[in-house]
């Protein structure tokens, strides 16, 4: 008996470590034919993940994929929540070996690496949040964050991603993201892609926001200059 919580022990161990050091943003950089270069960033949270690839050049938009992760034995476990490339894998698991080290990580089958951005510092917004709710002329509007039309934001320390999706459909509905800062109860991000509008790349936007009871009130003006008071809540 002994013997098996020793071997447990171990398990539990190496699987924290191996998590632990994921988390945080990464980045591949690779460049086309063309002279173009993409960069795809990798942002893992405690329990969700999220890859894009976009131009760096022109600030468009190529693909996306994400969902929930677990990790073991260097075998990372993704449950697919959505993906451009092929929307018919969402609710799917799919598994692929990695190796790590302290500033990188190799996804074997495929030999692509990606070194370190961040990890999980020093941004204080770090995690995966779901719109919950927004507050309209005085009035708060609750949403059912269980329901399968979501939207998401997930933040490592640095970079930031939010995503419109429906697992029940498989529809992917939009994404935007970029580099962020969090200073004296500012939040400002920095827009690097945005899949609806590339117009507005380059443009960088400031909010008030403070966390209650483990939810996120985000409150200022959207990249369309209308007034916006949201709530987020900590996905775990």
């Amino acid at each position: 008996m002994k013997q098996i919580a020793i071997v447990l022990t171990c398990i539990l161990v190496s699987f924290s470590s191996d998590a632990q050091s994921l988390i945080g943003a990464w980045k591949n950089t690779t460049t086309t034919v063309q002279g173009d270069q993409l960069e795809t960033v990798v942002i893992f949270t405690e329990a969700y993940q999220v890859s894009t690839t976009y131009n760096t050049s022109t600030g468009e938009f190529i693909k996306s994929n994400g969902g929930s992760w677990s990790i073991m034995d260097n075998t990372i476990t993704e449950t697919i929540e959505f993906n451009t490339d092929n929307p018919e894998l969402v609710g799917a698991e799919v598994d692929y070996k990695v190796k790590l080290t302290t500033d990188a990580f190799q996804i074997v089958e495929s030999q692509l690496k990606f070194v370190k951005i961040d990890n999980g510092s020093p941004g204080q917004l770090q995690g995966a949040w779901l719109m919950s709710g927004r507050v309209r002329n005085g009035k708060t509007q609750l949403r059912d964050i269980s329901r399968p039309r979501k939207t998401m934001k997930i933040l490592s320390g640095t970079r930031f991603q939010w995503i419109a999706y429906n697992t029940k459909t498989k529809q992917f509905l939009g994404t935007g993201g970029g580099t962020y800062t969090t200073k004296n109860g500012i939040y400002t991000e920095h827009i690097k892609f945005f899949s609806k509008d590339t117009s507005k790349v380059g443009i960088s936007l400031e909010f008030n926001f403070k966390i209650e009871n483990d939810q996120w009130i985000h409150t200022g003006f959207s990249s369309k200059g209308d007034p916006i008071h949201e709530i987020w809540s900590l996905r775990l």
